[in-house]
């Protein structure tokens, strides 16, 4: 039986997955950009999509996409963790 009060481990787990691919991609991002660029641009490129030429349009000033994901990756890196943190403290309690 589950008391309503704590996570279920799943929940735990599934949210610290997501939380390792985010932090996966930042690693990326920051240094492994010409990879990370590449393989976004690659896979743009072969998938059909909606909305596909508007992020391929976004992708051609590569120095302003680095600086907006960037800055972008920061403000998630901060809420990733903090996020963890409360909810490993909300399993743990």
């Amino acid at each position: 039986m589950s008391n309503i009060e704590t996570l279920p481990l799943g929940f735990v787990l599934a949210f610290l997955l997501f939380s390792v691919m985010f932090l996966s991609n930042t690693y990326k991002l920051w240094f492994k950009t010409d990879m990370y660029y590449q393989d976004i641009k690659d896979s743009l490129t072969r998938t059909p999509m909606p909305f596909k030429d508007f992020f391929l349009k976004r992708l051609e000033n590569r120095k302003r996409w680095e600086v907006e994901q960037k800055i972008f990756s920061v403000i998630g890196f901060v809420t990733v963790i903090g996020a963890d943190v409360l909810v490993l403290m909300a399993y743990f309690r």
